[in-house]
């Protein structure tokens, strides 16, 4: 114990000697003794101290605290200790400045204990935190343990109190937006739904709430209370706001508390009154407090709701009594009194705009509109009010049902009047669904009924406002009621309880004398149909009188001026009365459909289309024509029908179709809207949708009884053109004549049928059809005389007439089908001198010329009476149509192109020439294009024609012609053809081809574009190149193009004799085909009958090659005894060579060797140096192997070898040429001509080494000499020759027959098997893919796989792929052992036995 004493003053000594080192050894020694010495624990900290070992000091003060907890000594230390680290240790200094303060209030010593907290809380406030300043003031608070004891020391409890709300606002301001500026950037995150969280965190867990209770309570001044009363308000209110749905309920019941209390003391917070009126729940306006409104409008005067309340408050429908009136509000009282219906709803409007989120203005404005009848209007304030009553239920919980219920009989109500009746269906919902909670609701079973009414269900109607009437005794009810019973047909009962109510409709208001002249109106119907006589309706006292007086009553009431303007029009006769009430009653409602439609017809009957479309537009624009859904009421399609009418005169068949669609919609079987919108498809280019539309309205005519007779034969009429667009003639027309057994005069139609006729005479044309062309071109001018006896003036008459003419110059095989003592009875008729004047005397075709138009036995009708023909209509034409410019710009362009088919088939004809290749009528041409150009100087065509025609005579004219036509249309292929064509000429070969190019690029299916490519690649040799664009610009080409024809077929005779091989039956056919077309187009194109001819011989048609050759002779020799040219000569030859050839083919020898030998005889005369001498020699070749042929086969082989002999002559020893003259001398049969023949072979062979013939022949012969020297070799060479790949399949079977036949002549049986079996071997190996390898290889073996590869291949060698023909491949069939191929071979060729061998 002394030596602890000892250690203490020792470390108290040291303390006060600032010997800090050995205080803290001397008083750890006494602790070391005695953990729990008060007093060493105290020196020991407080030398920790002074050493700056702060946490060492802490820690055991600490300790000593615990052993004396009541000593003020050890907490001055740690408050010391704390106030040295400044604001490191706040909230501990808090700790001990409160243990230290109550130790004083121990010890009763207040001044110190307030000193200690007032120094605590100034450190706070200098060195810590707001949240621990906050925390220091609360020792000054009412809540703490010493405020009894020091009170009075401290500051007021209020100011502490504002203090701590200063800084918790600050707090939490600072905390809500670091949390949402956070939570926004996460993936996902909206910013409304994370404010929301964020702020319903915060709130929940603060106590500002509580602060602001605390000021209320402690506070003496009344505004701060009041102005704290107004956040713990607001505080509740956005606390309420972020809280789930669930969490609402206490809290809303506080805001609500809240609100009442300080609008209890009439404290002007918005946000209290608001609640308290917002937030009142009731269906009706009554239900609200009138003073407290009127305290609302008193206190907030510049708010909107403010200015809405003092106006419906003023108003006539406000259901609250007008205020006594009191000294200090006589002005303002009186200022409201004044106001007017106008100053009153724009003080409303107004009133809205500045509070849209408040419900109770958006509803009286509503309301309010009601009462003006501006039903729009109220439509969208009922709505605002709904969207802003869902807002109101998420931030209070509340249903709000009474007052939505309230917005919807308002809303519903609104809507039965806006746009009657489309938004009936909406209204009838709202209705129906508030009945289902509130059965017995008058105002919506009077809405209910009141829409069943205008749906025309009466019945309906009537039941609903019955049990309305149970309720209500408002005479608008009863007059409704009433009139739904009459509108039953319960005239009877309905009249008398019109008439009772009209007493209760005494008051001179505005709305009173509109629903008395409505009553009347309906009193005056029920009489008008009680008795629908014509002289009870015309009583002036009857029903009339009713009218008149309900016009009386309301001169704006528009029912009565449409039933008086009925009246007047079905009774009274009065048109001008009656058309100014209609007018009168549409401009008053334009829901009066029957004045409407009584208009629109009276205005359409004055084609006055524009008033007709105003009124119809505005009829649809009612809402009145299409009913709603389940409505019992009709639509109404006529103002449809009148706007597609209209749009149809307008030339707007886009929306026409859209009307008549509409108009469809409500009328599925209206026989003239059907009618009207095929018109549109048809005049829209949609044809197939016409079609359809004018078939539905045909089958309307037999089923539809409205529909009568003489009115169907329009939707015949259009059918027929819609029938004619799409190329359809021939029910086109059948559609025209059916039309003209109804109507005969119906002239429109007959024109039509004409031009039918004459469109379907060229597309017949186009695709090749020419006798049917020529069929329809003479009905064309059977109707044509029909059109001219009724008006002679018709353009079209004279146009069609001479297309009709001008079709038979492009088939000139039907000449004689040409109707021509027709066309020149219509030509005749009602002529005068100067009809056929123009240009007479350049193209010499005026009236003198209808005198050619004549038939005798011993003229047939030439070409030049069909063109002449056609240039008199054209002509006649002009003279139609001299007052019109664009037409007889039109007359003369067609006049032109005429002309220019005149030159093109008779120009060698005429008259005279000019600059060697022009004719008159290329004159007339060009003067008629140059005269439309100068009628019509913007139409491309005309330029594109004058270039067209002027392209010889003048190439730099025709240059600039088509650069003009280009300069108005440069997207037309044509026009770049043609220009390409001239440069062409002109022998510029790279503008060419640009032209062409471009005109490809503008229409690719465009046929003279390719042909111009086509020639430009035989110009520079490509030929390979210029066949393929030939063959393409025939596959696109239609069948009238000549030039096409011509091309194509040379172009392919030019392949099918550079071919080494021969051409197959389908390569000859396109052309063979072109060339018949060609000659049904042009009768004395020789050349290319000649062709024709050609490619007959090709494919085995004799016949017709025969005849072909035989006219070609016959009409050669006419032109060379008329020119006796060498050209005309050596064609007349030619031609009697290729004949000589067909009669060979034919077997009719004798005329083969007559035809040879007068080629040959014509082909002698023909001098060296003329043009034809090139071509001499080889039909001089043909005639010699012809009549060399034709001898062999009547056996004259004398002869035969004369002209063999003469071939060789004729071509240096042609191989071809000397195997046949050695097979015709081994045919005579002696020793010395068949030693010749072997001379002859092996001289061709030794020089023409490698010729199939020769080696073949030379390969025969060595087997029937048995010579087996020559065998040897001829194996050799034919081993050499079968793997050459120019040789065609027929050589190539040759050769392996031959090959075998000589393996067969091997000595030793053994040797003979294995060498056919090789040469068969071989011969599949090099053609696997032919015949005639796998047929000798079945016939050495039995097995089945050779025979059924004989099959396959010969199916894939037959035309087009191969040359194997129908025997060939019938026998490869019987070589099956299988029934079915042997059926199969009988079917292909039932004359080959081996067919037939098969089945046995």
């Amino acid at each position: 114990m002394s030596n602890t004493k000892v250690a203490l003053k020792a470390a108290k000594a040291a303390l006060d000697g600032h010997q800090y080192d050995i205080a803290a050894k001397e008083a750890q020694k006494v602790l070391d003794v005695d953990q729990n010495n008060y007093h060493a624990n105290i020196f020991l900290g407080l030398a920790y101290d002074k050493q700056d070992k702060n946490d060492e000091a802490e820690q055991v003060y600490n300790f000593a605290a615990k052993i004396k907890p009541n000593d003020p000594l050890v907490w001055q230390g740690l408050i010391t200790l704390y106030e040295k680290q400044a604001g490191k240790k706040i909230d501990q200094y808090g700790n001990a400045a409160l243990h230290l303060a109550e130790c004083l209030m121990a010890m009763d010593d207040k001044e110190r204990c307030q000193t200690v907290v007032d120094k605590y809380v100034g450190f706070a406030n200098q060195h810590g935190t707001r949240s621990q300043y906050k925390h220091a003031l609360e020792m000054m608070l009412p809540t703490s343990s010493f405020y009894d004891y020091v009170e009075g020391r401290f500051p007021k409890p209020d100011y502490l109190y504002t203090k701590m709300v200063e800084i918790t606002e600050a707090e939490e301001k600072e905390r809500i937006n670091k949390e949402i500026g956070e939570r926004r950037t996460r993936l996902g995150a909206k910013i409304g739904q994370v404010t929301t969280e964020v702020k319903r965190k915060v709130l929940e867990g603060s106590n500002l709430e509580y602060l602001y209770g605390c000021i209320v309570d402690w506070t003496s001044d009344d505004d701060l209370r009041r102005f704290y009363e107004e956040k713990i308000l607001q505080r509740a209110y956005d606390t309420l706001v972020v809280l789930p749905p669930k969490q609402k309920e206490t809290k809303r019941i506080q805001v609500m508390k809240l609100a009442e209390g300080l609008v209890i003391l009439k404290h002007p917070f918005v946000l209290a009154w608001m609640i308290t009126l917002e937030w009142k729940d009731t269906e009706v306006i009554e239900a609200y407090d009138g003073g407290l409104l009127r305290e609302y409008t008193e206190l907030f005067p510049d708010d909107g709701l403010s200015k809405v309340l003092k106006a419906y408050l003023s108003s006539e429908i406000s259901p609250f009594p007008q205020p006594t009136r009191q000294s200090t509000d006589d002005n303002e009282e009186d200022e409201m009194m004044r106001m007017t219906a106008e100053d009153r709803l724009l003080l409303m409007t107004e009133g809205v705009e500045e509070s849209s989120r408040s419900v109770l203005s958006q509803r009286l404005m509503a309301e309010y509109y009601i009462f003006l009848d501006e039903y729009a209007s109220a439509v969208d304030s009922a709505k605002k009010a709904r969207e802003q009553i869902r807002i109101d239920t998420q931030v209070s919980g509340l249903g709000f049902q009474d007052n939505l219920d309230a917005l919807n009989l308002i809303l519903a109500t609104a809507l039965i009047h806006h746009q009657t009746p489309r938004n009936h269906p909406e209204a009838r919902s709202l209705f129906e669904h508030i009945l289902e909670r509130k059965t017995v609701n008058t105002s919506a079973l009077i809405g209910l009924g009141l829409i069943l009414e205008e749906e025309d269900d009466y019945e309906g109607a009537t039941k609903s406002l019955a049990r309305a009437l149970k309720q209500s005794t408002d005479v608008k009810v009863k007059a409704e009621y009433a009139w739904c019973k009459a509108m039953t047909g319960d005239y009877d009962t309905g009249l008398p309880e019109l008439e009772a109510c009209l007493p209760g409709l005494d008051k001179t208001d505005v709305k009173t004398k509109a629903l008395k002249a409505q009553t009347l109106y309906r009193i005056g119907m029920c009489i008008w149909n009680l008795d629908a006589s014509k002289g009870a309706r015309k009583d002036r006292a009857g029903a009339y009188a009713r009218f008149l007086t309900s016009l009386q009553a309301n001169l704006n009431y528009a029912p009565s001026y449409t039933i008086l303007g009925i009246y007047y029009a079905d009774y009274a006769k009065d048109k001008k009365r009656s058309r100014k009430c209609f007018q009168k009653a549409f401009e008053l409602s334009s829901s009066e459909v029957e004045a409407a439609e009584r208009l629109a017809r009276a205005f359409a009957d004055q084609r006055e289309w524009d008033l007709v479309e105003v009124v119809a537009q505005r009829v649809v624009d009612s809402g009145k024509v299409r009913p709603p859904p389940g409505s019992k009421r009709k639509g109404i399609s006529w103002p449809f029908v009148a706007l597609g009418v209209c749009q149809l005169n307008n030339q707007d068949y886009a929306k026409s179709i859209v009307s008549f669609q509409s108009a469809l919609r409500i009328s599925p079987d209206d026989y003239q809207s059907w009618v009207g919108l095929g018109e549109g498809y048809h005049n829209s280019g949609r044809y197939i949708a016409a079609t359809k539309a004018f078939e539905q309205a045909q089958k309307l005519e037999t089923i539809t009884s409205g529909v009568q007779a003489d009115d169907t034969w329009f939707s015949r009429y259009m059918l027929a053109n819609v029938r004619r667009e799409l190329g359809d003639f021939e029910d086109a027309t059948q559609g025209y004549e059916d039309v003209l057994l109804i109507r005969p005069t119906e002239l429109g139609v007959t024109i039509a049928l004409l031009q039918t006729h004459v469109e379907s005479a060229w597309r017949s044309i186009e695709l090749g059809h020419f006798g049917q062309a020529a069929d329809s071109a003479v009905k064309a001018a059977a109707v044509a005389g029909v059109v001219v006896k009724g008006r002679p003036d018709a353009f079209n008459l004279w146009k069609a007439l001479g297309d009709a003419c001008a079709i038979f110059s492009w088939m000139q095989a039907y000449l004689h089908w040409f109707p021509i003592h027709e066309v020149r009875s219509i030509l005749e008729y009602e002529k005068t001198a100067e009809m056929f004047e123009q240009m007479s005397d350049i193209d010499k075709v005026g009236a003198s010329a209808l005198d050619e138009l004549c038939l005798t036995k011993e003229t047939p009708i030439t070409l030049k009476q069909c063109v002449h023909a056609a240039i008199l209509a054209h002509k006649r034409l002009i003279h139609t149509c001299v007052h019109d410019i664009h037409a007889q710009a039109v007359a003369w362009y067609n006049l032109g192109w005429t002309e220019y088919r005149a030159h093109s088939v008779l120009g060698k004809d005429s008259v005279s020439n000019l600059k060697n290749s022009g004719s008159v009528y290329l004159k007339a041409s060009i003067r008629s294009f140059k005269r439309a150009i100068e009628l019509e100087a913007g139409n491309s065509e005309f330029w594109n024609a004058l270039a067209v025609v002027t392209t010889q005579l003048n190439p730099k004219v025709s240059q600039h012609a088509f650069v003009r036509s280009l300069h108005l249309n440069d997207k037309s292929a044509r026009v770049w053809t043609n220009l390409g064509t001239l440069y062409l000429l002109q022998h510029d070969n790279q503008l060419a081809n640009e032209a062409f190019t471009r005109a490809q690029s503008a229409d690719p299916e465009y046929t003279h574009a390719w042909l111009g490519q086509g020639i430009l690649a035989l110009l520079v040799g490509e030929v390979k190149e210029s066949r393929s664009l030939f063959e393409h610009a025939f596959e696109i080409a239609d069948a009238s193009t000549i030039v096409t024809k011509r091309l194509y077929a040379s172009s392919t005779f030019d392949q099918l004799l550079a071919q080494s091989s021969s051409s197959g039956t389908a390569d000859v056919l396109q052309p063979l085909f072109a060339l018949h077309q060609l000659k049904s187009q042009i009768t004395t194109d020789y050349v290319f009958e000649h062709l024709q001819a050609l490619f007959c011989e090709r494919i085995g048609a004799n016949e017709e090659a025969i005849d072909s050759l035989s006219a070609v002779c016959a009409r050669m020799e006419e032109e060379y005894e008329r020119s006796e040219s060498p050209l005309s000569l050596a064609r007349f030859a030619q031609a009697k060579a290729d004949l000589a050839r067909a009669y060979l083919e034919a077997q009719d020898f004798d005329a083969a060797v007559e035809n040879a030998e007068t080629s040959l005889d014509l082909s002698a005369d023909i001098a060296s140096n003329s043009q034809a001498v090139n071509t001499r020699h080889r039909y001089r070749l043909s005639a010699h192997l012809t009549a060399g042929l034709a001898y062999h086969y009547t056996r004259s082989m004398d002869r035969a070898i004369t002209m063999f002999r003469a071939a060789l002559e004729e071509t240096d020893g042609n191989p071809d040429v000397v195997c046949l003259l050695a097979q015709v001398l081994w045919a005579k049969g002696g020793t010395e001509e068949r030693d010749v023949a072997r001379e002859q072979l092996f001289d061709c062979v030794e020089k023409h080494p490698g010729h199939a013939g020769a080696i073949l022949l030379l390969g025969v012969i060595a087997l029937l000499d048995d010579d087996s020297d020559t065998a040897e070799a001829v194996t050799a060479d034919l081993h050499g020759l079968r793997t050459r790949t120019d040789l065609d399949e027929r050589y190539q079977m040759k050769i392996g027959g031959l090959l075998t036949a000589l393996a067969i002549s091997h000595p030793g049986e053994e040797v003979r098997e294995s060498a056919i079996t090789e040469e068969a071997t071989t011969a599949v190996m090099l053609a696997p893919s032919q015949p005639h390898g796998w047929s000798q290889l079945a016939e050495l073996t039995d097995d089945t796989f050779p025979t059924e590869m004989v099959l396959l291949t010969a199916m894939g060698s037959v035309p087009p792929k191969g040359i194997l023909d129908a025997e060939a491949l019938s026998k490869a069939s019987a070589a099956s052992s299988r029934p079915a191929d042997a059926q199969r071979a009988i079917m292909m060729a039932p004359w080959v036995a081996a067919g037939w061998e098969g089945l046995l």
